[in-house]
């Protein structure tokens, strides 16, 4: 979300006529996308901020996303920024950018977020050095669980408008993009704020788009995947037989201290209908460990759901106290080392779990799109991800990146799995996305300019 967040941003700078350069390198402009989900986001994002201070004392140091949204004052206060502009007005960046150069004069542009009722639309027509590319269709969340402090950071959801959503895949599949990842910080609630449209009309859209491959939603509750969406997905020949269906914990009590709105009875339920629907899907999840209250008794029972779901992989996260919101204050907060070795165990599990689902594709045949080249034990393979979201390595020609690859599974593994190249299914058309630009990135948090 952030990458695509820095990328239009980058866009905007670009039809400016600044160009980019390493975040080392002295600018005129340095940009920091900052996040806020953790006290540790906030520790890092002031970080990079004084280092793009220090680099050249004459830039203007701009400070935008969900830190500065939350922290407009303390990030002013850092020495050497000059404009601070959270997750809203953006577009108005460059302006305020020439009145700062003109006046030398710190700005504040702030305002409040959970009164936003349009959704920012900006178009990225490519993304530097990926061959997936992202493509942002919702912001905001009304969820407020209570260990989260991004509603208030991002503020309610906004949709963007079906036909923009459309105009850009269409045009990044133009571009030679084989897949699309739909994200947004609450992709499964998108057209909660539109009469009648849904993220399942959305996909039966995209899927008319010829040049398209592969469609990925990047994130979705349980509790957003209904019937009608289940449907759409059973018939799309596009759609990735892959879903991100957080979970967060695999004790009920637990997730009503969360406040997340179902128990693990619910989960399962509605996990067994789109499995029933789509036998061979991979489904991944989000586990917080150690979260207030959470016994061992708790995480014991958390451990045995979350190997009956049979996940093919866990993100898996201690749980960290973030100023601001409620679970920061509630009793029983879990000691630090409890936390770790529950974390350590939760991460074994998930390994296990992954290689199981991984395991059963042995011998058969995947399409893989290369994304980068690694050296595993000596050899170079191209690196890329199956519709299934399993990550394979195989030899091939650097040339193949971001086309469509045959891929013969010989062994599984937990991190990545090895296959054979079995042919090209589909090369690229287009702009090469790997070659499409000359800019060079610095990181997807931050970037610097010259005029």
């Amino acid at each position: 979300m952030n990458f695509y967040d820095t990328e239009s941003l980058w866009q905007l700078f670009l039809q400016g006529g600044y160009r980019q350069v390493e975040f080392h390198e002295p600018a005129d402009v340095y940009v920091i996308n900052t996040c806020t989900v953790t006290q540790e986001g906030d520790r890092k994002s002031r970080q990079m901020i004084r280092r793009a201070a220090r680099a050249n004392p004459d830039a203007v140091v701009v400070v935008t996303g969900c830190y500065a949204q939350m922290s407009p004052g303390e990030a002013l206060g850092i020495e050497g920024v000059d404009l601070v502009i959270g997750n809203q007005h953006r577009k108005e960046m460059l302006g305020m950018i020439e009145r700062i150069e003109q006046e030398r004069r710190p700005f504040n542009a702030v305002s409040d977020i959970l009164g936003q009722k349009e959704f920012e639309d900006f178009d990225v027509p490519m993304f530097v050095d990926r061959t997936r590319a992202s493509l942002k269709i919702e912001d905001g969340c009304n969820h407020f669980c209570t260990f989260c402090i991004i509603p208030y950071a991002r503020g309610l959801v906004r949709s963007r408008k079906p036909d923009s959503v459309l105009a850009q895949a269409k045009r990044l599949s133009d571009a030679g993009y084989r897949e699309i990842v739909l994200t947004g910080i609450h992709t499964g609630g998108y057209g909660e704020d539109l009469e009648g449209y849904a993220l399942a009309d959305l996909l039966t859209e995209l899927e008319k788009i010829p040049q398209l491959g592969r469609i990925r939603v990047s994130s979705i509750e349980a509790s957003e995947i209904t019937d009608r969406l289940i449907e759409v997905l059973a018939s799309s020949k596009k759609i990735c037989r892959h879903l991100h269906i957080p979970l967060q914990s695999g004790h009920s009590e637990v997730l009503r201290r969360m406040n997340r709105h179902y128990t693990t009875e619910q989960y399962a339920d509605r996990l067994r209908d789109v499995r029933k629907a789509l036998p061979e899907l991979a489904v991944t999840s989000d586990i917080i460990v150690g979260f207030p209250g959470e016994t061992d008794a708790f995480f014991d029972t958390a451990m045995e759901f979350v190997r009956a779901q049979a996940f093919a992989e866990l993100h898996v996260f201690p749980y960290s106290p973030r100023k601001g919101t409620p679970a920061a204050k509630f009793a029983g907060q879990v000691p630090e080392p409890i936390k770790q070795r529950r974390v350590e165990r939760m991460i074994q599990l998930s390994d296990e779990l992954q290689q199981t689902y991984n395991r059963q594709w042995t011998g058969r045949v995947l399409e893989v799109i290369p994304e980068e080249t690694k050296v595993y034990d000596g050899k170079r393979y191209l690196i890329g991800h199956a519709d299934n979201y399993m990550k394979i390595a195989f030899s091939g020609d650097q040339d193949l990146r971001g086309a469509t690859c045959a891929v013969r599974v010989q062994k599984p593994g937990a991190e990545v799995s090895y296959g054979m190249l079995e042919s090209v299914v589909a090369r690229l058309t287009g702009t090469d996305p790997t070659l499409s630009t000359q800019v060079a990135f610095a990181e997807s948090s931050a970037y610097s300019l010259h005029g």
